[in-house]
């Protein structure tokens, strides 16, 4: 069982490796390529308690009220729940000596979620299959869940230096 010390640890890794996804997102967003407006992650998560999962649109679904702010802690939320799952998985010991491979393999198999859940909830379809370009959409929802499996390790290992 874990103890505090390894709670706060995966709560900060799951942080960081957000933040890098983030800068990466930045990134692609100045390079002129289309990136996730998180408030439309909020706007969906508002529409749950109505009774509604799925969207043909969700930017032409009615705004809810704090969407951006709601979708920004969704994003966090689920970048620290992923780092559970990568110390659930590999246990507690990757935390004190983190390895690149376990961090990528689940930063990569993470990338069913939004493929198989979200983008079919907000209406993209399964894979954005409904989108212009679906395999170009999937390779970068692929690469940006690389980049924040890298971001675990990399945040691993920071606390690693910090924390002592």
């Amino acid at each position: 069982m874990a103890g505090m010390d390894e709670v706060v640890k995966v709560i900060l890794v799951g942080v960081g490796a957000t933040a890098v996804m983030d800068v990466w997102s930045m990134i692609q967003k100045g390079l002129g390529m289309p990136t996730l407006n998180y408030a439309l992650v909020g706007r969906w998560a508002g529409h749950l308690p109505r009774g509604r999962f799925t969207h043909a649109s969700i930017g032409r679904a009615e705004p809810i009220t704090g969407e951006a702010p709601l979708g920004w802690a969704i994003h966090y939320a689920v970048g620290i729940a992923f780092a559970a799952l990568l110390v659930g998985i590999f246990g507690v010991q990757w935390l004190a000596v983190p390895t690149v491979l376990p961090a990528l393999l689940v930063g990569i198999v993470t990338v069913a979620v939004p493929l198989f859940v979200m983008q079919p909830a907000l209406g993209a379809g399964f894979a954005s299959s409904r989108t212009p370009t679906p395999l170009k959409n999937c390779l970068r929802s692929v690469a940006t869940h690389a980049v924040f499996g890298l971001g675990m390790y990399w945040a691993a290992l920071l606390l690693n230096r910090v924390w002592a």
